[in-house]
């Protein structure tokens, strides 16, 4: 269970890294990178926060039920 830990952790970093990527190319008046619109790396990039937070509440769900 201790994978899980860290994949979070590494999912919700890089959908952090990637939201900051967009936002940061939308202000610069940018619509397009590598041929993916910007909206679509936001969305990515949120999917990828919550596929973290997904495995993080597994992992403590799997520690209070195995700690009873």
């Amino acid at each position: 269970m201790n994978s899980l830990l860290w994949l979070g952790r590494i999912a919700g970093a890089g959908g952090a890294l990637l939201c900051f990527v967009s936002i940061a190319f939308r202000l610069l008046g940018e619509y397009w990178i590598s041929g993916f619109q910007i909206g679509t790396l936001l969305q990515a990039g949120i999917a990828a926060m919550v596929f973290g937070c997904f495995c993080l509440l597994a992992m403590l769900t799997y520690r209070d039920r195995s700690a009873s």
